[in-house]
């Protein structure tokens, strides 16, 4: 059984890791250390959906490991709006307005997550009304990139953003386990479009498509076509 002693150094440490979150720099230890010993670490499978659009909520969450994905859908289309990596904040928006889900989240792969209840929360944010403005701060700049990347998906013409994706997601000349229907959600166009877009560049033999593998045939071709 672990000794007190362990115990202390182990939520020492959780108390430092949060610290190196924007929302609670430069916070005194003693309320970080309340911060975690108020909060609740739990190891999600992929595939865990915390909340839906249009939901209420009570809780923040704190990616400290994985991956989590935040999506909207309309109909069957599904509308990526931000990959998170840790340490990355989400469900913010249950502490601010009409504390309304205005996208849903899920694991993409396994995750830590530290959940904390709003009346922790709270305390806190009566005590220190920075953390308020910084949770301001942080639904502002998401808000302001979906629209700058609604801005590019509809200005920018849809091979360009084909192209840019491949050259970001390939590991030397292969990018594995991505299908046309990802693509689709990642640049918000439809699935058929996509098919259309890579045929292109399979015709002109900058890429060869197999089965959730594509291969790079001649990067600067491809290079060039993400420029245009």
């Amino acid at each position: 059984m672990p000794s007190p002693r362990s115990n202390t150094s182990a939520s020492l440490l959780e108390a430092a890791s949060l610290s190196t979150l924007d929302l609670f720099n430069g916070l005194p230890v003693s309320c970080l250390h309340a911060l975690e010993q108020g909060s609740e670490v739990r190891d999600f499978r992929p595939g865990h959906v915390f909340f839906r659009t249009g939901e209420t909520g009570q809780r923040l969450f704190l990616l400290e490991k994985g991956q989590v994905q935040t999506f909207r859908t309309s109909g069957t289309h599904k509308l990526i709006i931000a990959e998170l990596k840790p340490p990355a904040i989400f469900g913010e928006m249950a502490f601010v307005g009409q504390c309304m889900y205005h996208c849903s989240a899920q694991t993409t792969e396994p995750s830590r997550i530290r959940i904390i209840v709003r009346a922790e929360l709270e305390t806190l944010l009566d005590q220190y009304p920075v953390i308020t403005r910084r949770l301001l701060d942080l639904v502002s700049e998401r808000f302001v990139r979906v629209l700058l990347d609604l801005e590019a998906t509809s200005f920018r013409q849809l091979l360009p953003r084909i192209a840019s994706l491949l050259l970001e997601r390939a590991q030397g000349e292969c990018i594995e386990d991505l299908t046309h229907k990802e693509i689709a959600q990642r640049l918000r166009v439809y699935r058929e479009s996509v098919t259309t877009a890579l045929g292109e560049l399979r015709r002109a033999g900058i890429i060869a498509v197999d089965r959730k593998r594509i291969r790079v045939l001649n990067r600067l071709r491809l290079e060039r076509a993400s420029r245009e």
